[in-house]
């Protein structure tokens, strides 16, 4: 078996390249994985290849198997699929995703990997993080049945949002974005689509998801009294500034934060991260979540696509990355 493997590092902000890396020797607990394809998850990636990473957050956006520590040098990413070659003969052979950073080849815990099922393409499951994403955060938001939601900001994670919101019976759903080429994406998903100023009001939630300071202000102004605004965007070391004052104290309206790396506390003591997990790829057999992979590029080509993709020249939602199926992927 090759014991080698190439990845992607953040060589210093603003640059990558890919290395090789030797691989240790698979314990009896662990697999070896073949990268079958990795997604880019443009808002949080990116905003780790520019450097934005606030120094007293280095540890909270620590992902799971990143090596190198912020701003750089760094191995960073957490949207890896592949398939089994060496481990328990219940995983031999399966396709998996797992939390890895773009990388050809890797060794983790069984437990780290988590079974794509058979009617989930493995070109689809690297939606599978950003999903779960969107799950905490229904779980945060707990909408209701006939609810007036508006979701702002039509990027990986308003979109995954939105597609599970569709699902909710009697649920009026708007998807926002001030680009209207999203129009043809919330279509894709099943629900409605406005610009930001024709956004309809009367919300009793609005998920948040634009990272801006305009499409937090919006959301604001779209709310019911005692309605919620549910804050799933990522500023990095930027600061944002709201209207607090006007309205905001009379209508009671509420701001709450929603992040991943916590299962919701409002199933923390029923569900596990493992569960959480499994759920969200369990919902990707839905082929309306192939409208969130918007480009692609062979493994090879990351170190001049990140640039792009973080200066927005190259426009995406996930971007897809591809990897080599013979020995010389490794």
């Amino acid at each position: 078996m090759n014991r080698t493997a190439r990845a992607f590092w953040l060589r210093s902000p603003g640059e990558g390249e890919i290395r090789t890396a030797s691989l240790p020797a698979p314990g009896p607990d662990d697999v070896v994985v073949r990268a079958l394809c990795s997604g880019v998850s443009r808002g949080t990636e990116t905003l780790v290849f520019r450097g934005g990473v606030p120094e007293n957050q280095y540890g909270t956006m620590r992902a799971p198997f990143q090596d190198g520590d912020f701003p750089a040098p760094v191995k960073y990413g957490y949207l890896s699929v592949g398939v089994v070659e060496e481990g328990p003969p219940a995983l031999l052979g399966r396709t998996v995703f797992c939390l890895y950073p773009h990388q050809t080849r890797y060794v983790v815990p069984a437990s780290a990997v988590t079974p794509v099922p058979d009617d989930v393409p493995a070109e689809r499951a690297v939606l599978a993080g950003t999903v779960e994403t969107a799950v905490n955060a229904l779980w945060d938001a707990a909408p209701m049945i006939g609810d007036r939601v508006a979701v702002i900001g039509a990027g990986m994670v308003g979109a995954s949002v939105a597609a599970l919101l569709a699902r909710f019976p009697a649920t009026r759903v708007q998807l926002v974005d001030a680009n209207p080429a999203r129009a043809s994406l919330a279509e894709a998903l099943g629900v409605d689509f406005a610009l930001p100023e024709e956004a309809a009001d009367g919300c009793d939630l609005v998920v948040h998801a634009s990272a801006t300071e305009a499409g937090l202000t919006r959301a604001l102004e779209l709310l019911d009294p005692e309605g919620t605004v549910l804050e799933l965007s990522w500023y990095g070391d930027r600061r944002v500034s709201l209207p607090l004052g006007e309205a905001f104290h009379s209508r009671r309206l509420v701001v709450r934060s929603s992040q991943v790396g916590t299962v919701s506390p409002a199933r923390a003591s029923r569900r596990t991260y493992a569960d959480r997990l499994a759920l969200s790829l369990g919902l990707l057999a839905d082929p309306a979540f192939d409208a969130l992979i918007t480009g692609e590029c062979a493994f090879e080509e990351l170190p001049q696509v990140m640039p792009r993709l973080a200066s927005g020249d190259l426009p995406a939602l996930c971007h897809r990355v591809r990897y080599g199926t013979g020995p010389e992927s490794g």
